[in-house]
């Protein structure tokens, strides 16, 4: 095609000389370079954008895709300035050669800027893909192929500029492994432990974490390659360096979201003076309870039929088996419990007594809420606990508080009457 051009030029009578060939050659490729950056730039690209973003497909903002298809069109044009360089421009040529460096370097930069761009638009569609997006750290794996390409990339750069082999100078990184290893430590630390979170399946994104050694409580929101963000439920941003999450341990809540059930575990401490056996009205008051009165029913028939055996002993209370108001509570409790519709009954449910303490003896509720709601868990919680500090004294017993300023007051101005 050259010289077809420049033979055409001769019979129009136009000297070509050395100089005028290279000036028509540079000149043919830099009116080229101008005339497909105009035709890829101002008229395919927009139209491509326009018509994607007339589409009914959201999963990939047109920013995105338009800073892909851009980098991809810089790739093109570096390529074909590459071959018309070779095809205009002798072999000998000093030009050639800086053009062709030129064409090189700009390729090699704008593939891995396509890149970068290849991997965001994966990012985002993976989001898409809840499945995909949350048993595996591709955030952390993708910034780990961007520092991997880049280092790549920079050295072939490199090489050119040198004029030197790429293999010489990854020899030299070689020897210097001691130092990279130190520059990259957190970068390698951070991918090793973001595949080591999704292959055991520790943490995902998604996940509530608790980690009270860096004041994490929230959901994480993002696993990168050297830290992990965690919105915590006041509303701050927590980061961990991600090597943390496998050094040092953490809690993760996902498998009680999953589970569909939230535990309670909380206890009241009751007066221990204040524990007796119920008298025969006392448990007919009690019997008016519709939850209580099938267990005092049956309770009645099986210590009536034990205590005929000890006819002469019962004049001591002792001797007998009777009814008490603690156990008749936790009984009515767990009734109670049963027939709340917030409260699972395909889960773990008891009430009952630990050990006492100088602050009363404990008797703790261990059972689990039918949501696992931040807020709903708390209302439920809380109508429990209420029902039994407000029914304590009809079981005839008293709960455990330290005396308070108002108890004190009210002993003064007993002993002063």
């Amino acid at each position: 095609m050259k010289e077809i051009f420049f033979h055409w030029l001769t019979d129009m009578g136009i000297e070509v000389s050395g100089l005028m060939a290279l000036v028509i050659a540079l000149g043919f490729i830099v009116l080229t370079a101008l005339l497909l950056h105009i035709l890829l730039h101002r008229v395919l690209l927009v139209r491509l954008v326009g018509i994607l973003g007339k589409t009914q497909q959201v999963w990939l903002p047109p920013q995105l895709q338009q800073r892909l298809f851009f980098r991809l069109a810089l790739v093109f044009q570096g390529v074909v300035l590459l071959g018309q360089a070779e095809i205009w421009l002798p072999r000998s040529s000093e030009s050639l050669h800086w053009i062709e460096m030129l064409a090189q370097l700009w390729i090699l930069l704008f593939l891995l800027l396509a890149l970068f761009a290849l991997l965001d638009c994966m990012l985002l569609v993976s989001r898409y893909t809840p499945r995909l997006g949350r048993e595996l750290p591709l955030r952390g794996i993708f910034q780990g192929v961007k520092l991997v390409g880049s280092i790549m990339v920079g050295i072939l750069m490199i090489s050119m500029l040198l004029g030197k082999s790429p293999l010489f100078l990854f020899s030299g990184l070689g020897a210097m492994t001691a130092v990279l290893m130190l520059v990259f430590k957190d970068p390698i630390l951070g991918l090793v432990a973001g595949i080591q979170l999704s292959a055991n399946r520790m943490l995902t994104v998604g996940d509530w974490l608790q980690m009270d050694k860096y004041g994490a409580d929230g959901e994480v929101t993002d696993i990168g390659l050297t830290t992990v963000k965690v919105s915590n439920w006041d509303k701050t941003i927590t980061t961990i360096p991600t090597y943390a999450l496998i050094s040092d341990s953490f809690k993760n809540w996902q498998g009680m979201t999953e589970s569909g059930g939230r535990r309670i575990k909380r206890s009241v401490n009751i007066d221990m003076t204040s524990v007796r056996f119920l008298t025969v009205d006392e448990q007919m008051q009690l019997k008016q309870a519709q939850l209580l009165a099938p267990y005092l029913s049956r309770k009645e028939q099986e210590l009536s039929t034990y205590n005929q055996q000890l006819s002469e002993a019962l004049s001591c209370p002792i001797n007998g088996r009777h009814l008490t108001n603690l156990g008749t509570l936790r009984a009515y409790l767990d009734a109670y419990l049963r027939a709340h519709t917030g409260i699972r009954k395909d889960m773990t449910l008891i009430v009952r007594q630990l050990a006492p303490t100088p602050d009363g003896l404990p008797l703790e509720i261990y059972c689990f809420t039918a949501t696992t709601a931040w807020a709903d868990y708390e209302g439920i919680q809380s109508d429990v606990f209420d029902h039994i500090f407000a029914i304590i004294d009809q079981f005839h017993l008293r709960l455990h508080q330290s005396p308070t300023g108002y108890d004190m007051r009210t002993w003064q101005r007993g002993q002063m009457e």
